[in-house]
């Protein structure tokens, strides 16, 4: 580099436009077009927050980081994974901050000395969705237990993200509720996919199945054909998201300051107000529902 700069300021001074120096001009131009943006942000702030794939699908993320990061001059990198991968992923240090929706798994995180508090953030519900004409006669069952219980005594397919995930972990709990235990290496009908929620619902549309989504990810979803929803507004589907934060005294290299910077934003009225502005198709997807917590919950 300091070698063409030399031979850029010998052309300079001669005044020349041969070949030779238009050559070097635009070498230096080149490398400096590659160089200094890795320049630029050599030094910037930036956190990674390890986090449950619906709130990228949904866009989230794409909503909430610009406006925070123009505030903060912090950037924002997400690594979208299962719950059970996230926190994981924050267990061994790979990550600045939690969020996901998982209470019990999130609780462990932090009993087990990985995480410092988890602090509620926002929630929206789940959803079952299936194929037009309901082979289960789901769309008119009471409850989810009940449309569960349908499900599996007509062995009608139903598709599992089967990756210890938020909705997994979800889904597991629902069919406890419902008394039925289905497993993917005994009954045929249900099918583990071993995959986020985005590859689930194509899985689901293309084998025409029944699934459990967020609403937020089937709202954002594009691939639908005639899946529906057709279980809905049961309490017992309710979902949860909070913030875990990660135990700087297990992970030293973690970005603790920064972190948190992103998690008071989010947790404060303006972040608060910015998340309920987020909708897919006149919905709202996330409702925010921060509280004071006691510092572990």
């Amino acid at each position: 580099m300091l070698a063409l700069q030399i031979c850029l300021a010998k052309c300079l001074v001669r005044h020349t436009t041969s070949l030779a120096c238009a050559r070097v001009i635009a070498l230096l131009a080149s490398l400096t077009a590659f160089v200094s943006p890795a320049m630029a942000t050599e030094h910037a702030r930036s956190i990674i927050v390890q986090s449950t794939t619906s709130t990228q699908n949904s866009g989230f993320y794409r909503h909430i980081t610009p406006a925070f990061t123009a505030e903060t001059g912090i950037a924002v990198r997400v690594i979208a994974v299962g719950t059970g991968q996230a926190l994981k992923n924050a267990q061994n240090c790979d990550g600045d901050l939690v969020i996901v929706h998982a209470r019990d798994a999130e609780m462990r995180f932090i009993e087990k000395g990985y995480g410092l508090q988890r602090r509620e953030l926002m929630y929206n519900d789940f959803v079952i969705i299936g194929p037009p004409d309901d082979p289960a006669d789901i769309g008119d069952a009471p409850d989810t237990n009940t449309a569960l219980q349908r499900i599996a005594a007509t062995t009608a397919p139903f598709a599992s993200r089967g990756d210890a995930s938020g909705t997994h972990i979800k889904e597991r709990a629902l069919w406890r509720a419902a008394n039925v235990e289905p497993q993917a290496d005994i009954d045929g009908w249900y099918r583990e996919t071993g995959n986020g929620m985005g590859a689930t619902l194509n899985y689901s549309v293309q084998s025409y199945s029944y699934t459990l989504t967020d609403r937020a990810t089937w709202l954002a979803f594009g691939n639908r054909f005639d899946h529906k929803i057709l279980v809905e507004r049961d309490p017992a589907l309710f979902n949860q998201y909070a913030i875990v934060s990660i135990n700087t005294a297990h992970c030293p290299s973690v970005a603790g300051e920064d972190a948190e910077i992103f998690a008071d934003w989010l947790l404060s009225p303006r972040g608060q107000t910015h998340i309920a502005k987020l909708t897919r198709k006149g919905q709202q997807l996330f409702f925010p529902n921060a509280a004071a917590q006691d510092g572990t919950d």
